[in-house]
């Protein structure tokens, strides 16, 4: 039994499964370090998922699904900094009103436009094409790990790298993570702390957006109800445990996939579905209760610090 857990495939599994979290989890850092909490990721991400299907069944082209699912993204991001950036309205409101509206929407959309419940696949959905590197073909680990996969699994890495330097290593991250951190001194500095918000949670929605599309034609080609699962939440979860930084972030993205991947592995050995489809909210909650413990002995410590300073 172990060894049909705890194998290569499973690392494979969860390299799938990670994808769209991280892409999500990216999006959601570049808001958070520019302060604001997207509450609205788990909407656009189950958006994206939908109308990736419906430019790939209706354009007959994967790369039609994706533009489209970045496009929505685009637009719901925009929405979204419009209500909290510029109508002052709560973040946390506006994120649960497009989650709530998303699920909705996509509900009605997928009776309305193919005329089903439920689900929708057809064989004129165009998936993702998976690369192959011959070099890769012979060697058991690399072919069966990082090889035969979906471009966005490869983009998702690049774009932790890309991320993580343009935060941190150009004047325009700085720029983005002083909109969060000191906006009246961004300002003094000439630069619009609403611009970056507002890049930040375009950027963030179009992220949102791909990790959908790679659902719903890379990881499956079909659309199902509420197929984002939590995903959102997941993925805001992993931000608060990486402190919004790309690299801390995407280990824990990881983390979360591994534990989703050994879900379903879970499954093929007999365990019950009830059982493991807990499995990944469970690392969640346990992920977020080191954290919370983690902040209050560092809140703690500062306090005794400042006694001891006083005294």
């Amino acid at each position: 039994m172990f060894k049909e857990l705890f194998n290569l495939t499973l690392l494979q599994h969860t390299i799938r499964t990670a994808t769209p979290l991280i892409l999500a989890a990216l999006g959601g850092l570049l808001t958070q370090q520019a302060g604001i909490l997207n509450i609205g990721m788990e909407g656009m991400i189950l958006l994206g998922a939908f109308f990736a299907v419906v430019g790939s069944y209706f354009f007959g082209s994967s790369l039609a699904g994706v533009a489209l699912a970045a496009i929505i993204g685009m637009v719901i991001g925009l929405i979204f900094a419009l209500f909290v950036i510029d109508l002052k309205s709560d973040e946390f409101v506006i994120g649960i009103a497009i989650n709530l509206f998303a699920g909705g929407l996509t509900v009605f959309l997928l009776r309305s436009i193919f005329g089903v419940k439920g689900a929708f696949s057809s064989p004129d959905i165009v998936p993702l094409p998976k690369l192959n590197f011959p070099f890769m073909d012979n060697i058991e680990f690399l072919n069966i790990i990082f090889n035969n996969h979906t471009i966005f699994i490869y983009i998702s890495w690049i774009l932790v790298i890309f991320i993580y330097m343009y935060l941190y290593k150009t004047p325009q991250g700085i720029w983005l993570r002083g909109a969060g951190e000191y906006p009246d001194a961004l300002e003094t500095a000439g630069i619009s702390p609403r611009k970056m918000k507002y890049t930040s949670s375009i950027a963030c929605g179009i992220l949102c957006g791909l990790a959908g599309a790679h659902l719903s034609l890379g990881y499956l080609t079909l659309f199902t109800e509420n197929m984002s699962a939590n995903r959102g939440f997941i993925a805001l979860a992993a931000i608060i445990f990486g402190k919004a930084n790309p690299i801390g972030t995407f280990l824990a993205t990881l983390l979360f996939g591994f534990f989703d991947a050994l879900g379903v592995r879970l499954q093929v050995v007999g365990v019950p579905a009830q059982f493991t489809q807990m499995v990944p909210y469970l690392a969640t909650i346990f992920a977020l209760v080191i954290v919370t413990k983690r902040q209050m002995n560092k809140g703690k410590k500062n306090k005794e610090e400042a006694i001891n300073l006083g005294e």
